[in-house]
């Protein structure tokens, strides 16, 4: 297929396979991927939608860790593509093809699936991670990889400095080459732009498929190597080989570009409390870049009782389809399907799962539930943090998380 249209002919490679140990406890029994997002969506929906939205139909997701509920999702929701016309969606579990080893890094995941990979006759290789939340059209970053004859084109994107180093930081060339490479780094390097920010890299790349093909086999080999694109491959290569970034073009269409890493329970809280502001940063109602799911078939959300002492409230929330609340009060707070807020029962500033139910006289606030969680009538959450601690996970800026069963695993 060489020589025709990059975007048709490009390879999606979805790394969905992490363990997600930062966003514990919602990751005991699920992949981080798969974890709820905005009342109806999971976590990977946000970068498929990009792909769907980017004319990208030929993709592999590469799981691992807990995936029944990932790939459940997938198969119900993303089973869309017509494969007469050469369109897919594969879920590529660990094979060992190339050891007796799990996937021992990001760089490693792609070479244990070069079989798959070098299967299928595409130029380019787009390797994303499934557990960001943005906006992004993958076709210009191709076609910009495509006209500028690069090994490599990696996102990236202007970071805070305070936060830069959970990330590849990157230092660029007049022309927009990457000359500079630090992981993780404990100090930052600014950008020359601007001093209180850092260039850092998305997790998007886009690799020539010899190219790719060629370092991996070369990184296989070396016994030194955590086999990691940013931790390994990339110092190494960008000094020799044709890597360039691409700055990343947001199409959530706001004053400020819009890319989170939801990897920890604090992150996670803070992107979901931002959809049910009066603005919201992120845009769920973009009809211009709609998000697809998987939904079951639900009745409408219903809110019953009208006496003083048990009318509902809802301010500022998103309530799924499925939910009732039956004389409760909501307040900034986001309902997944089929959740009960009982009589005289407040949820303030939560984070609710499918099909849980919060009883009677029952006040929480600043908490996550869990699915399949039944709050007892008259509890407290959010009020007491040592007390909570007692009997939930709680983190260090005070978000409870309610998962059955904490206590009775390490955490």
């Amino acid at each position: 297929m060489t020589g025709s249209d990059p975007v048709h002919n490009t390879l999606v490679c979805l790394l969905a396979g992490g363990s997600g140990e930062r966003l514990y406890p919602l990751t005991r029994d699920r992949a981080k991927p798969a974890v709820p997002f905005g009342g109806i969506d999971r976590i990977v929906d946000l970068t498929l939608s990009n792909c769907i939205n980017s004319d990208l139909r030929r993709i592999f997701v590469l799981t691992q860790y807990k995936s029944l509920s990932l790939n459940r999702h997938i198969r119900d929701g993303w089973n869309i593509f017509p494969g007469e016309l050469g369109e897919f969606i594969h879920i590529l579990p660990p094979m060992m093809r190339t050891g007796e080893h799990w996937y021992r890094g990001t760089a490693d995941a792609i070479y244990q699936n070069l079989y798959s990979v070098g299967s299928e006759p595409y130029e380019y290789i787009l390797i994303l991670a499934a557990d960001h939340v943005y906006k992004m059209d993958y076709r210009l970053m191709i076609t910009q990889h495509g006209n500028s004859g690069a090994d490599l084109t990696v996102g990236v994107i202007e970071y805070d400095k305070s936060e830069a180093a959970r990330f590849g930081v990157c230092e660029l060339d007049q022309d927009n080459r990457i000359i500079g490479w630090e992981e993780k780094p404990a100090k930052p390097k600014p950008s020359p732009h601007n001093p209180g920010k850092c260039l850092i890299s998305m997790g998007i790349y886009c690799f020539s498929r010899e190219f790719l093909v060629r370092i991996l086999k070369e990184d296989a080999e070396d016994p030194e190597s955590s086999h990691d694109f940013g931790r390994d491959l990339m110092p190494k290569i960008i000094a020799d080989c044709r890597v360039f970034a691409f700055n990343f073009v947001d199409e959530n269409r706001k004053e400020s570009l819009y890319w989170r890493d939801i990897g920890t329970i604090d992150a996670y809280y803070e992107a979901n409390m931002d959809l049910v502001s009066v603005s919201p940063i992120f845009n769920l109602y973009d009809d211009r870049w709609p998000i697809r799911t998987y939904q079951r078939q639900y009745p409408p959300a219903k809110f019953v009782f009208s006496e003083v002492c048990r009318r509902v409230i809802n301010i500022d929330s998103i309530v799924s389809m499925g939910s009732i609340i039956s004389g409760g009060c909501v307040e900034r707070s986001v309902l997944s399907h089929a959740v009960r807020v009982e009589s005289c029962a407040h949820v303030e500033n939560s984070i609710v799962f499918p099909h849980s139910t919060i009883g009677s006289n029952a006040r929480i606030r600043n908490a996550i539930i869990e699915r399949q969680v039944d709050i007892p009538a008259d509890t407290q959450i959010g009020f007491n943090l040592e007390e909570d601690r007692k009997k939930y996970y709680v983190t260090d800026s005070g978000i409870v998380v309610v998962v059955p069963g904490i206590r009775t695993f390490e955490t």
